[in-house]
């Protein structure tokens, strides 16, 4: 397992986007969080095993049917000492 960081661009803020990903990975019993960035992006932190991360991103993709995903970022964290109690979404 691994802890995923992913930066999500497009129309993203505003239109239920951060709920959609958090319904989508609570139902997969997924840990970590989503948060909308000050520069308009979303930030997604999420704790993965290598087989998931192609069903994250596309979750990720989908949205909520208001948003328009152009461009995901993805990063692998190397050291994240956060403690996740499911998957929440941060403000």
């Amino acid at each position: 397992m691994e802890v995923y960081k992913f930066i999500v661009t497009g129309k993203v803020q505003g239109v239920f986007y951060r709920k959609f990903v958090s319904q989508k990975a609570m139902a997969k019993q997924l840990e970590g969080y989503i948060k909308n960035l000050s520069d308009g992006t979303v930030e997604v932190v999420v704790v993965l095993f290598d087989e998931d991360v192609a069903m994250f991103k596309t979750i990720l993709h989908e949205g909520s049917p208001l948003s328009h995903v152009e461009k995901i970022e993805m990063t692998v964290l190397k050291e994240d000492d956060l403690v996740y109690d499911g998957f929440e979404i941060r403000y």
